[in-house]
């Protein structure tokens, strides 16, 4: 590991890898490694290598893991799969927020992970309505965002322009900070006020946050939100392969469960709930 460290570092090239798996092992057992740490799906995966064994060995342990040759992978730079629709600067920096994910997950991991550790982050979570700055981003966020996602729903940027300047939305953006830096922004959801009821039509936040109580917090504030209105709160909730934790997340919040298809749900707060903002995290915004 240290000598391949060293001769990519003289190469200029070692901060360009996050998570790196060197050793001789199974390249899958590798690639299974990287993608539970960057929590990803093996779908999401583009593994190259100039060896047709290596190959073979990913597809049989990974099929869904995308395999390409050297000179394929030369093709990368005009393939649309490979290239987004806007390219915003978070995305140009998240390189740097993985690696910043890294000397988190070590100082937490070395600490237990208690509450103590979270305690001592300095958590400073910033909710806002959405801007026009915004909008590229949050298109983004809807479609790389599926585990921690209400609906799983796709939004345009013509879309999320068209309900950020509606009167019966409100769309709010979320980006948080801790000692380690800034993880960008992080979460976007799409509230309906009708006139006696606010309904979450969509809740996602990212996967690098799992472990931080975003989620409960960021619904804590919609419902804070909600009750300065003098409305109750609903919820929409359409299950697929990776989501079923939202669905858990807002059972936990004291939501029940008025109607289901068996796919898409809707759900109704009750006055008894769990919801509380945590004393770690810090609220930044300008919506109360």
């Amino acid at each position: 590991y240290a000598a391949v460290e060293k001769k990519l570092t003289d190469l200029g090239l070692w901060e360009y890898f996050i998570y790196p798996e060197i050793s001789w092992n199974d390249k899958s057992n590798s690639i299974e490694k990287i993608a539970k740490k960057i929590n990803i799906s093996l779908d999401s995966i583009a593994f190259v290598d100039d060896q047709i064994f290596e190959l073979d060995e990913v597809k049989s342990k990974h099929p869904t893991v995308s395999l390409f040759s050297p000179d394929q992978a030369r093709q990368f730079v005009d393939d649309h799969a490979f290239i987004p629709r806007f390219i915003t600067n978070e995305s140009a920096q998240r390189r740097f927020y993985y690696q910043n994910d890294e000397k988190r997950n070590k100082d937490e991991a070395a600490q237990g992970g208690n509450i103590d550790f979270l305690k001592g982050l300095g958590l400073k979570l910033s909710i806002n309505r959405l801007t026009e700055e915004d909008l590229k981003r949050a298109e983004e966020l809807t479609i790389r965002t599926n585990q921690l996602n209400t609906t799983g729903v796709t939004y345009s940027y013509d879309e999320l322009y068209n309900y950020m300047h509606s009167e019966s939305h409100e769309v709010l953006s979320c980006s948080l900070e801790d000692k380690y830096g800034s993880y960008g922004t992080i979460g976007l959801t799409l509230v309906e006020k009708n006139a006696d009821h606010w309904m979450i039509n969509l809740l996602l936040v990212s996967c690098r946050v799992m472990s931080r109580n975003i989620v409960n917090t960021l619904i804590a504030f919609i419902y804070k939100m909600a009750s300065n209105s003098n409305v109750f709160l609903r919820a929409k909730f359409v299950s697929n392969d990776v989501n079923r934790q939202m669905y858990i997340t807002y059972k936990f919040s004291g939501f029940e469960e008025i109607h289901s298809d068996g796919i898409t749900s809707l759900l109704e707060l009750g006055s008894k709930n769990n919801l509380m903002i945590p004393d770690y995290i810090e609220i930044r915004s300008e919506c109360l």
